[in-house]
């Protein structure tokens, strides 16, 4: 686990407030759920033999001996709280987001922390794939907004459950023909979740499973209609896309269309976002009988895909140096006014030097400073100086807060460095 400290907490204030910004474009409502969960809430979602539920959740008792779990997943909390609160009673089309902290315990990885963060959305009520396709064009609108281009959409369909377990039988069969190349993990998963072997990252795996049978050959009428439908409406809006067999996703309640947006920068584990369709995940956690389809984002791989290009944090509006007790009391009410005003407003507190409060305002990269000492009390007038063309100017003292207000609003001062 880790902290995110001053100098990059920047970056993520900017990657949570885009999404706000752009998933509310699109119809979408933020919603909040504990961290917290019965483990039941899981294991009946995500699916007993999945590596989430067998080696990496959180999982303890709380004094009344009930199983709890922190979050490894957002979805599974969501659709509790859509089934709890009727949320469907409200309108049958339900679009939700949400952000915050999940957890499993993993081997530590590039851009994969124990306690991790992720942005999600959710969209419940609507089974054409035109909802798909809007989806993925939200999604990409996203990266775009946040300028991370170095990423790529592939798609694929798992099918239903009137499709899949023909294409599982079919795979089950492939796999036990080669069963002595698979490693240790796809021999015990390969009759319980056979469709995680095609995800496996042993290069032995890979390669034993190379010609494995597509799913896409084995899917019914209705999953190959949905699949070209989405298909076509990608096309229309120009969102590039790939199709990718093997894409399996490690959560055993997607159906139909699931999606991953991949990059080169992070090394094996390349998916910075991900998702698909859960139509009967609802009904399983006794909810209605409603289809849903959603996807999570990986702040910290978002973080590592901005590199260099990490916000600074914003500099100071105005500096004020004051000189003597006099002019600090001034000061230190003029500042709170400011900020009162809406400005961010910033002085030295320790009696320094004209020429160390000057040095601090350098450093903080403050637009303006404003100088106030006994003369400047005297006379009624305060030195204005721009740091960034070094001119100095007088300035009454006499209604300053708004006149202040007005300069810096104005000019530049909401650049970064």
């Amino acid at each position: 686990m880790n902290d995110i400290l001053p100098g990059e907490v920047e970056t993520w204030q900017f990657l949570e407030s885009e999404a706000h910004r752009i998933f509310q474009l699109y119809g979408f409502a933020e919603v909040r759920v504990p961290v917290v969960e019965k483990t039941e809430l899981f294991c009946r979602s995500i699916g007993e033999t999945t590596d989430i539920v067998e080696k990496e959740m959180y999982t303890f008792s709380d004094r009344s001996d009930n199983s709890l779990t922190l979050r490894p997943e957002g979805t599974a909390p969501v659709m509790r709280a859509f089934i709890e609160h009727k949320l469907h009673t409200l309108d049958p089309v339900s679009r939700l987001y949400y952000m915050g902290p999940m957890f499993r315990y993993e081997r530590p990885q590039k851009g994969r922390y124990r306690q991790f963060h992720q942005i999600g959305v959710e969209a419940i009520g609507v089974d054409d794939p035109m909802m798909d396709a809007q989806i993925l064009a939200m999604l990409d609108h996203y990266f775009e907004a946040v300028d991370i281009r170095n990423v790529e959409l592939h798609i694929n369909s798992l099918g239903c459950k009137q499709c899949r377990p023909r294409y599982r039988e079919t795979l089950t069969g492939y796999l036990e023909s080669r069963l002595r190349t698979l490693c240790a993990d796809c021999q015990r998963r390969y009759l319980t979740n056979p469709l995680r072997v095609l995800d496996c990252k042993v290069p032995a795996c890979q390669e034993a499973t190379v010609d494995a049978p597509s799913v896409l050959d084995l899917l019914c009428d209705d999953c190959d209609t949905h699949f070209r439908q989405l298909q076509a409406h990608l096309h229309k809006l120009g969102i590039v896309f790939t199709i990718n067999a093997r894409m399996v996703r490690g959560l055993d309640y997607y159906t139909k269309t699931t999606f991953e947006m991949v990059t080169n920068q992070l090394g094996s584990q390349n998916a910075v976002a991900a998702g698909g369709r859960y139509d009967g995940l609802i009904q399983d956690l006794g909810g209605p009988a409603l289809p849903g389809i959603g996807f999570a984002m990986g702040v910290e791989r978002l973080v590592l895909m901005k590199g260099d290009q990490r916000i600074a944090p914003p500099r100071p509006q105005v500096f004020l140096a004051a000189l003597g007790d006099a002019a600090t009391d001034e000061a230190f009410a003029l500042m709170t006014r400011l900020q009162r005003l809406g400005l961010r407003a910033e002085m030295a507190f320790a009696g320094k030097s004209l020429k160390a409060q000057m040095r601090r305002a350098g450093k903080l990269g403050a637009r303006f400073v404003l100088i106030l000492g006994d003369e400047e009390l005297a006379s009624g007038q305060a030195q204005l100086r721009d740091m960034d063309d070094g001119s100095q100017t007088p300035i009454a003292l006499e209604g300053i807060g708004q006149a202040l207000a007005a300069r810096c609003l104005a000019g530049p001062a909401t650049g970064s460095r």
